[in-house]
């Protein structure tokens, strides 16, 4: 396909074509549970703690300490959220991104899509998927900042109960905002996608390969920006669900991280997610890439 003209499968309006966007998430999600999981665990328990609590002198000693104290299965401690979490977030913000870049091309005509509008697709998806996310994120880091001896929740169910009985059924919303901020940053990821992608396939790599490395690349360059938000949700999330709270707002978090441990206290827990992003991102977009492939029509497909 000549990058000088539309990509066929966005100016095809089938409704097949408009779904398997969905379906691909859901499989881009699975893997990224499966991959990325014990990386996210560590990276959340470092973001929750600070230098002055003395529990990790770092993400190594935060690893072995947890398998340690706690057994390898507390790398995957609060799973089952994100499992069926994921499956629908990606689902969602994948179709939501699919489906933006298909109005983006109705209106350019035969004109291929700008690294702008597919960033444009990407921040779509991240404010959209932000409503499901939410809750999600929320009993899973609270499941994940248990520790041996000290628990609060017996599993997910329980945890949302106790969410909903001590703030509301919209508690379970509490730190929209700090989510839809971090997933703005999906404007960057599928941008540097696109500029990744294009430039990968001067060379001569396959399709495969240039898939899974542009995911993995683009993943970096998000979490460089998105981290200092993610650090700001989760310590807003996490936090306990006493009145009034220590920390009203997610300003007031973000004010009390730099006034005590500065800027580099946004980056607490980064070569955890760091370590992650690379294969988890380039595993869930190669799978994503993979099953849209194999949804659509043979006539779509680029060559090898």
């Amino acid at each position: 396909m000549s990058k000088d003209h539309a990509n066929p499968e966005l100016t095809d309006k089938s409704l097949q074509n408009r779904f398997r966007g969905f379906a691909a998430g859901m499989a881009s999600g699975i893997t990224k549970l499966a991959v990325g999981h014990p990386f996210d665990t560590v990276k959340i328990r470092m973001q929750t703690t600070s230098k002055a609590d003395g529990r990790f002198k770092g993400p190594l000693d935060c690893f072995l300490k947890t398998v340690r104290n706690e057994g390898p299965r507390a790398l995957y401690k609060g799973a089952t959220p994100p499992l069926v979490g994921w499956m629908f977030m990606d689902s969602i913000m994948l179709g939501t991104l699919h489906n933006a870049r298909m109005i983006q091309q109705s209106w350019n005509g035969d004109k291929p899509l700008s690294v702008f509008q597919h960033g444009l697709a990407g921040l779509a998806g991240g404010i959209t998927v932000s409503f499901v996310a939410t809750p999600v994120e929320q009993i899973k880091s609270r499941l994940q900042v248990q520790y041996d001896g000290v628990k609060v929740y017996k599993g997910p169910i329980d945890c949302i109960k106790k969410v909903v009985h001590n703030n509301g059924v919209f508690g379970l919303w509490q730190g929209l905002a700090p989510t839809m901020l971090f997933r703005s940053w999906f404007f960057l990821f599928w941008s540097s996608y696109e500029v990744f992608t294009r430039e990968l396939k001067k060379t001569r790599l396959s399709d495969g390969s240039v898939t899974f490395i542009a995911g993995g690349l683009s993943a970096t360059a998000f979490w460089i920006g998105a981290f200092p938000a993610d650090t700001v949700k989760n310590r807003y999330m996490t936090q306990p669900d006493v009145s009034p709270k220590k920390y009203p707002t997610p300003t007031s978090i973000a004010r009390y991280i730099y006034r005590t441990e500065g800027l580099k206290g946004f980056y607490r827990g980064f070569l955890p997610s760091f370590l992650r992003a690379f294969p988890t991102n380039a595993s869930a977009v190669f799978m994503f890439e993979l099953v849209m492939k194999s949804l659509g029509p043979v006539e779509h497909l680029d060559p090898v």
